[in-house]
């Protein structure tokens, strides 16, 4: 029979976790995903809020456990996070990130949820875990370059006056197609594997080696899609691009809910093994907050993000949208936490640059704010973490 006092603190982490839940789908996972859909017209806010909930939600279930053992167990060594360390670590980083909330500021949440529990950790007596840290640095710092980048270079191809604007889109589409039919779900494949892509479970039903059978399946998912965009666009281009910028900002919001849930019961998983609780129900319960967050408190990220960082039109808004989920299903298949406000942020820059020059009409100023808040969320967190778990060891350990 389970000890009274272990359910009793695992409740308490448990709704610091729901208040986790919450603020991440009121600020990153919530705003971001459809903030440049919102820019371009294609989407009202409040509408933009109620879809990124339960797209976010169904993210959370089929793509939520590699990103949440991670937190839950790779960011400290040699000591398990306690229920007392994971409330406080949780408390903390929800503060933080819900004071970005309503101050219009887009807090970095991984930043903020991954020092506080590397602070809470190192209170413990645990020790760093180096080569997870450099994993996350390094895509931290890629983002900024790689989402730019790629921003920019796609921008940049759908004003290219030599090919079409329709054409474009259409190998923009089926470049989508070849990241849907690469991606993992969860529901695909057996248990053990931890999910499977659906180029993967498909090409076991085809009298071909599997890699061959990969191939087929990733080369007929491009087609499908870029086929079907083709056929939306001969209704008219500008209905196409905003249908196609709808169904980037839908992709995102579903990876986003894959990536941020972790941050919200990662460090519930060492709690949960007492209790017998399956990762499934961590999942769903993360996913309710993320949900209850994006209708409750995401408008006004989002109207922050798609207004006053730049005005976007389809083009600009199809060339942030494309590179983000690409690096969000990179951090999901790695288990690695990342910036939603980092990401997509730095891909509004790097389109900018395509259409408008140096500065992209984004708000130097702004900009500078949103950085220093993002470096400030992550020393911020480790201190304050380490700090209060430590003095709450001294009263009450």
């Amino acid at each position: 029979m389970v000890d009274p006092a272990t359910i009793a603190t695992f409740l308490v982490a448990a709704v610091a976790s729901l208040f986790m839940a919450w603020a991440i789908g009121a600020g990153s996972s919530g705003s971001t995903p459809f903030a440049p859909a919102v820019g371009a017209n294609a989407i009202s806010v409040m509408r933009a809020g109620f879809l990124v909930g339960l797209l976010g939600f169904a993210g959370a279930v089929l793509q939520g456990a590699n990103v949440s053992e991670a937190v839950g167990n790779d960011l400290i060594g040699g000591v398990v996070l306690s229920a007392p360390a994971a409330t406080i670590a949780l408390v903390i980083a929800a503060t933080l990130v819900a004071i970005g909330v309503f101050a219009g500021y887009p807090i970095a949440t991984a930043f903020t949820v991954t020092g506080a529990v590397i602070g809470v950790g190192l209170a413990m007596g645990g020790d760093p875990a180096w080569p997870k840290y450099i994993e996350i640095a390094t895509l931290w710092i890629l983002t900024p370059f790689v989402g730019g980048g790629l921003a920019y270079v796609i921008a940049r191809l759908l004003r290219s006056e030599p090919i079409s604007e329709e054409i474009s889109i259409m190998v923009l589409a089926g470049f989508v197609g070849i990241l849907i039919a690469n991606i993992e779900f969860a529901i695909l494949g057996s248990a053990d594997a931890g999910g499977e892509s659906i180029a993967q479970s498909t090409s076991e039903f085809l009298p071909i080696p599997e890699f061959a059978g990969i191939l087929v399946v990733t080369a007929v998912m491009a087609g499908l899609w870029a086929g079907a965009i083709g056929v939306d666009l001969r209704k008219g281009t500008e209905r196409g691009e905003r249908h196609f910028l709808l169904i980037l900002g839908a992709l995102v919001a579903f990876s986003a809910g894959g990536s941020q849930v972790g941050l919200a019961i990662g460090p519930l998983i060492p709690l949960s093994g007492d209790l017998e609780l399956p990762l499934l129900a961590l999942l769903v319960g993360g996913g309710f907050g993320l949900l209850l967050g994006s209708w409750t408190g995401a408008p006004r990220m989002i109207k922050a993000i798609s207004q006053d960082y730049s005005s976007l039109g389809p083009r600009r808004s199809i060339a942030a949208l494309i590179p983000s989920f690409l690096i969000a299903q990179t951090a999901v298949l790695y288990g690695i936490p990342v910036s939603f406000n980092e990401i997509i942020v730095s891909s509004i820059i790097g389109s900018g640059y395509a259409a408008a020059g140096a500065g992209g009409g984004v708000s130097a100023r702004k900009m500078g704010y949103t950085v220093l808040a993002w470096i400030g969320s992550l020393a911020g967190s480790i201190i304050i973490s380490f700090v209060g778990f430590y003095g709450f060891a001294l009263l009450f350990l």
